[in-house]
């Protein structure tokens, strides 16, 4: 047993010191303290110029589309959603909407407030008068709203992602932001509207997703003062929190089961570094009535094996498709990897989409990983 206090003694099984943590982490790139700089203090002054055009075009509007990605999460919905109640109390017509059909709401986003404010893709006019996108890494993750967006009298993008190509007429785009939730913030702080619990809870829902409830290392002192501010307006995180990640349906367990049967360690791969993989089949999620957007979180079951740096889950869709979300301990770009099969994301946390088969599909992601790994 450790000693309060003492590091554990080097000979105990599966023990590792603070000395070593610390020493291990110090290599790892990436800041380990500090804030992260307000969305537009990077020194650059077109980003204050992007936020001022896109006041200007917001106050000129009746009527505003606010759209995300597709097959939405936490971060995408709760940003459109937050931004959307906002909106409305200022008096603006406000559709939210994403280009599926049909759309599916994950049952864990189901207490998000707001959502009679989204309307079908089809329901969004050919041409809207402005546009404004949430989390969106690249105008395919537009999905059917894609060329809609782009015949908009203007269209504004909200994202974080650092692969994001920069696409839109009016570009909001901070990397340095560990969730799109953030940007959101800054545009409610910029139009001084208040915080409410609807809005708060949208916006705690953005970031507690996509810092990992808060133990990414893009979380920062900055990201627990916006959590703090949310929490003040009386918000239930413990109930947020459980939905988001402690609630599932017994076919989740089946469908679990059945995908870390199948999951597959190979040391060799990542350049040395590691790689674990599975895949879902779309007949085990009909079998047992799972969704896709239900198994989401599985990539954060796969990626704990401390001997594999990448980890990655493809998952079917009906129509034979198959999803990639891969992460990554912090030896691998799995961005670049991601970006090389026509995907993007994250440094450390991505992901693709594929129409070939699982064996070809993962070949093609062994041979990025390489690629990136020698660079």
């Amino acid at each position: 047993m450790t000693t309060a206090g003492k590091p554990a003694e080097s000979g105990a099984a599966g023990a590792v010191s603070t000395v070593e943590v610390e020493t291990a982490l110090a290599v790892l790139p990436g800041p380990r303290s500090g804030s992260s700089p307000e969305p537009g203090a990077q020194g650059d002054d077109r980003f204050e110029a992007a936020w001022e055009r896109a006041l200007e075009l917001i106050a000129g509007a009746d009527e505003i589309d606010l759209i995300c990605h597709i097959c939405p999460d936490g971060d995408a919905l709760g940003s459109a959603l937050a931004a959307g109640q906002a909106l409305r109390g200022l008096g603006k017509r406000v559709r939210v909407s994403f280009g599926e059909d049909p759309q599916i709401i994950p049952e864990s986003l189901s207490f998000l407030p707001g959502q009679d404010l989204i309307v079908p893709a089809a329901a969004v006019p050919a041409a809207p008068a402005l546009v404004l996108a949430f989390d969106a890494a690249s105008e395919e993750r537009l999905g059917l709203l894609r060329d809609k967006a782009f015949a908009a009298g203007a269209l504004v993008v909200f994202d974080h992602h650092a692969s994001n190509p920069g696409f839109g007429d009016v570009r909001l785009i901070d990397p340095s932001a560990p969730a799109t939730a953030v940007l959101v913030d800054e545009l409610l702080r910029r139009l001084r509207i208040p915080l409410d619990q609807p809005i708060a809870t949208c916006l705690y829902t953005g970031i507690a997703t996509d810092t990992g409830s808060f133990k990414y290392r893009a979380t920062t002192p900055a990201t627990h003062e916006m959590a703090g501010r949310m929490l003040a307006t009386g918000i239930r995180h413990d109930l947020i929190s459980r939905q988001l990640w402690d609630t599932t349906s017994f076919g989740y367990l089946k469908v679990l089961a059945g995908a870390l049967e199948r999951a597959v360690f190979e040391p060799e791969q990542a350049g040395g570094h590691g790689l674990v993989w599975t895949w879902v089949p779309y007949q085990d999620l009909a079998l047992f009535g799972v969704t896709v957007e239900e198994i989401e979180g599985l990539i954060d079951v796969l990626r704990k094996p401390a001997e594999a740096d990448v980890a990655l889950v493809l998952k079917q869709d009906p129509d034979g498709t198959l999803r990639g979300s891969c992460r990554s301990r912090g030896a691998v770009d799995v961005a670049a990897a991601c970006a090389r099969l026509d995907g993007g994301g994250h440094v450390f946390a991505a992901g693709f989409s594929a129409r070939a088969g699982v064996p070809e599909t993962v070949e093609r992601f062994r041979v990025a990983l390489a690629e990136e790994s020698a660079r």
